[in-house]
């Protein structure tokens, strides 16, 4: 069968499934295709020539190579098809973006051929995606005395790429569409169980909310036909979580503009707003959209007569409406006054300048961020070819220098890694920089994502000024199923290729390695000084200043080695008093977001780097605190370290990344054992006292500093969803943290989750410990409730079998994972049992292991939005409830919560992951497990 008719056959499939036919990346298809349309008397000519022109995927995927050459070919005359004349050729070749299409316009710009020549420059000029190589060209041909490029280059210097689009609109007006009240989880946008379709954007699409929802903004579109449809948080924050791009994109095709209409479902400029605003990360990825982010404030605390905030029986603040925004209300946005108005434009409801800086316009302007990253490094090529200086067509960087005010450490890292910015000139919070971006992490169910952004982008190595990128298995390590199948070794090849070292081997050399990603970032990161950039909402490394990123930016990261962001200001947190023994870290972690809403009331660590002295921990136990400050909806986290337990840490990395190497995971250009070196690097600063360990000045500057009693920490803390709170904005939320006593060890716990990045070594020890102990006093260890334990690596699991905790673990476990048979396909049942599942995600993803709808789940992870972990039943509403390791383990053996005594009881000589305050003089790590 040729693979057009396999083809046509996938087409009455998707029909059936209403949808359109997918688009082609395949170059030997399109080779098809061109022989189809050559062919006049052929049947199939008029639905290939649609295909050809309307449904091949641009960049550099195989199919835009072989178009790219063909409509070159038509070009030059070598080749005729009526309905592709020369000039329609040109301008399919101008919605190609880079690549081929580059390659194929330099050719014609640079060829003998006047005519073809300047209308092939003419097109050169409007495009942005040009690579080193492309750019050697121009500059080669300039040097030969080309008139056509010099023309090219005297364009992008004065980026008429840029100036020559149409301005941003005065006014825009939208209609407001609700999606939910109360925090709106991406997972409500592109659900995690739909993961696998992310690349398949029409399919993905249809998962959006709920087709109720899909229809209702059809019908608003219909009504409006001259507005936009803004997506809206009501009494929240817009895109908390993960899944930032391709909830993005999902916004996007059914509220955007179409990006080309060559290109098919590429959607741009959604409009989303939220009460409190959007998360960062969300944020970020509407610029990658070149859309439009508004903070609305539309509900206020209530005050009473003498100004203090009225709180509700609960003791959550009363808020008041000041103006609405319900389903179908048409306001307008003024781009030039930087306001949101009522519809006819003349009452201000709230100012939304910080939705429209002189940057967020440029990216609405290009349609993208992309488009004015590269640019700006276009524009800066030409001058420097042409010894000419740039036009100053951009928004310069904006740069914050506060004379006699010391620096946090993120504002020490800005200035260590920003590029292009004024030399010498000190940086503070608020300046928007470009940055070098040393660590890039993928992971599996983004990272498909991201290889079309790449190819969009026409990028085909990764930047040799990147240390170190990773492209992970840990989100697809459950089950390996079809679709795992079909993506993931596809997947794995691209980054293979790009550069990346990849938790699967192409060539099946090495043993896959599902470890969790950021568990890998973490040790693949050996310098505090470093900015990692993920594609997950938990890339928050414990060394460095680490920032999740939806897949477009990782795709810039990799493609470019930089980013661009404002440098946050900073939230300082420190500690004092005593850790009780009884007491385990990931409840410090829950005080800590529970005694900052008792003293400030609001959650300061929103949308801010939280700068937590922490110094006497590893970077493993350490990271349980960073990795949390995404529920704490913080942009970024930063742990200071002391200097020998910054070297213990690096040591240990050292030697993960040398096992990484043994097992045969380096790439050709030798980047593990580079990190290796660096890594010795920055040990040697440190002994010879060079470059101690990263640390702020002590007058810096913060937006405010957050000290946690951890005398007042007495009991297990749990994080609830508070699943049946009255009111709809305060469920889901990860800012109502409970003592365990709260339950009165009365709640039942259908199922226990040990994994995720929130543990570590020490946490699956504590496992066994606890095990052993009941052995020990009750003959036997039943289990009332199912306990999955996933370890976050395997070699964690290495270690465990050398020192034996292993074969307790065995010993209780009714299942354990087998590597050379996989599971391929989800549980949907589970006993009362211990399950010893594959190093990853497990139900913390909840794209392929779910608990059973209805259940309440315990958990260790970070995930607790509707329909995570867990769906909801016709009868109950799913729970995931998130907590230490041995409250989920002793909870699952009792079949519920336990009581505080119970706890007390259960933990008794198990060797917790403890915590001491930072000291005059430095401590150790206070942990025996490493």
């Amino acid at each position: 069968m040729s693979l057009y008719s396999e083809y046509l056959k996938e087409i009455e499939t998707r029909k059936g499934e209403g949808l359109h036919p997918k688009p082609i990346d395949d170059g030997a298809l399109v080779h098809e295709l061109i022989a189809q349309i050559e062919d006049e008397a052929n049947p199939d000519r008029k639905d290939s020539l649609e295909f050809f022109i309307y449904n091949t995927l641009p960049g550099t995927t195989s199919a835009a190579g072989v178009k790219a050459a063909f409509l070159k070919k038509i070009i030059l005359g070598e080749a005729v098809v009526a309905e592709i004349t020369p000039d329609f050729a040109f301008e399919l070749l101008s919605h190609m973006k880079g690549g081929p299409s580059v390659g194929v316009l330099l050719d014609l710009a640079l060829g003998d051929d006047a005519a073809i020549a300047q209308q092939a420059g003419d097109v050169l000029k409007t495009q942005v995606f040009l690579y080193e190589a492309d750019m050697e060209r121009l500059a080669a041909a300039l040097r030969e005395g080309n008139a056509v490029a010099r023309d090219i280059l005297e364009s992008y210097s004065k980026a008429e790429f840029f100036t020559k689009l149409p301005d941003v609109e005065e006014e825009i007006k939208v209609v407001t569409y609700i999606a939910a009240e109360g925090d709106i989880s991406t997972d409500l946008l592109s659900p995690g169980n739909q993961a696998h379709s992310r690349s398949d954007r029409e399919l993905h699409g249809k998962c959006m909310i709920s087709p109720e929802a899909q229809a209702e903004i059809e019908a608003l579109k219909a009504q409006h036909p001259d507005k936009r449809v803004m997506l809206i948080a009501e009494k929240g924050t817009m895109g908390v979580g993960s899944s930032r791009m391709s909830g993005v994109n999902n916004v996007a095709l059914w509220t955007g503009k179409k990006a080309s209409p060559y290109v098919p479902f590429v959607n741009y400029a959604p409009v989303v707003a939220g009460t409190n605003g959007i998360s960062p990360i969300f944020l970020t990825t509407v610029g990658v959209t070149g859309g439009i982010g508004l903070d609305l404030k539309n509900w206020v605390k209530k005050l009473d007569a003498d100004g203090n905030v009225v709180l509700d029986e609960d003791g959550n603040p009363v808020l008041e409406q000041k103006y609405s925004v319900e389903t179908g209300t048409v306001l307008t946005i003024n781009t030039r006054d930087k306001t949101l108005c009522n519809e006819a434009g003349d009452e201000v409801l709230v100012d939304v300048s910080s939705a429209f800086t002189p940057q967020k316009m440029e990216f609405m302007k290009a349609g993208s961020s992309y488009a004015v990253v590269f640019g700006k490094k276009l524009q800066t090529f030409a001058a420097e070819t042409l010894g000419v200086t740039p036009a100053p067509v951009f928004a310069p960087s904006k740069e914050v220098s506060i004379e006699g005010q010391g620096l946090t450490a993120v504002e020490k890292i800005f200035n260590k890694n920003a590029v292009g910015v004024t030399e010498g000139k000190t940086l503070h919070a608020g300046s928007d920089v470009r940055v070098k971006v040393n660590i890039v992490g993928s992971q599996d169910t983004t990272g498909l994502m991201t290889a079309q952004e790449l190819e969009a982008m026409a990028a085909t190595v990764i930047s040799p000024t990147v240390d170190g990128a990773y492209q992970s298995g840990c989100h697809t390590a459950s089950v390996w199923d079809k679709k795992a199948q079909a993506n993931i070794p596809r997947l794995m090849q691209f980054m293979n290729s790009f550069g990346l070292i990849t938790a699967r081997d192409p060539k099946g050399e090495y043993h896959a390695m599902t470890d969790v990603i950021h568990k890998v970032l973490n040790d693949l990161t050996v310098d505090d000084w470093d900015i990692i950039i993920g594609g997950d909402s938990h890339t928050r490394m414990s060394k460095g200043v680490a920032f999740g990123a939806d897949s477009g930016t990782v795709a810039l990261a990799l493609a470019t080695g930089e980013a661009t962001m404002p440098i946050p200001e900073s939230v300082k947190v420190t500690f004092k008093g005593t850790m009780k023994s009884y007491m385990d870290f990931r409840d410090v972690v829950h005080a800590t977001q529970a005694q900052m809403l008792k003293q400030f009331g609001d959650n300061v660590f929103q949308g801010r780097v939280i700068e937590v002295h922490i110094g006497t921990l590893l970077a493993d136990q350490a990271f349980t605190f960073t990795d949390w400050t995404a529920e704490m909806k913080a942009k970024a986290s930063i742990c200071i370290s002391q200097d020998e337990t910054l070297i213990e840490s690096l040591e240990i990395a050292k030697g993960r990344i040398q096992i990484m190497i043994d097992k045969g995971m380096e790439n050709e250009a030798g980047t593990l054992h580079g990190l290796i070196a660096k890594a010795d690097r920055r040990i040697a600063e440190i002994r010879s006292g060079e470059k101690p360990a990263l640390a702020p000045d002590d007058n810096a500057k913060y937006f405010a500093e957050v000290v946690v009693d951890l005398d007042q920490i007495d009991e297990p803390m749990i994080a609830d969803p508070d699943v049946n709170n009255a009111d709809p904005s305060r469920r889901y939320t990860h800012d109502t943290i409970r003592p365990v006593s709260y339950y009165g060890g009365e709640k039942k716990v259908d199922l226990g989750f040990v994994g995720s990045c929130m543990v570590h070594k020490g946490d699956m020890k504590i496992v066994a410990q606890m095990l052993k102990n009941l052995e020990r006093d009750q003959g036997k260890v039943e289990f009332k409730a199912p306990l999955v334990v996933a370890a976050p690596t395997y070699n964690i699991i290495d270690e465990l079998k050398a020192e034996g905790d292993w074969d307790i673990l065995q010993k209780y476990s009714g299942f354990e994972f087998d590597d050379l048979f996989p599971k391929s396909s989800a549980r949907t049942e589970y006993e009362n049992i211990l399950y010893l599942e594959r190093p990853g995600c497990n139900l913390c993803m909840g794209n392929q292991e779910k608990a059973a709808k209805g259940d309440t789940v315990l958990a260790t992870s970070t995930r607790l939005f509707q329909g995570r972990v867990v769906e909801d039943s016709a009868e109950k509403k799913g729970e995931s409830l998130l907590a230490s390791t041995p409250v989920v383990v002793l909870s699952a053996i009792l079949g519920r919560t336990p009581n505080v005594d119970e706890y007390k009881s259960a933990v008794e000589g198990i060797d917790l992951t403890k915590f001491s305050p930072v000291t005059d003089k430095p401590a150790t790590a206070q942990s025996v497990h490493f």
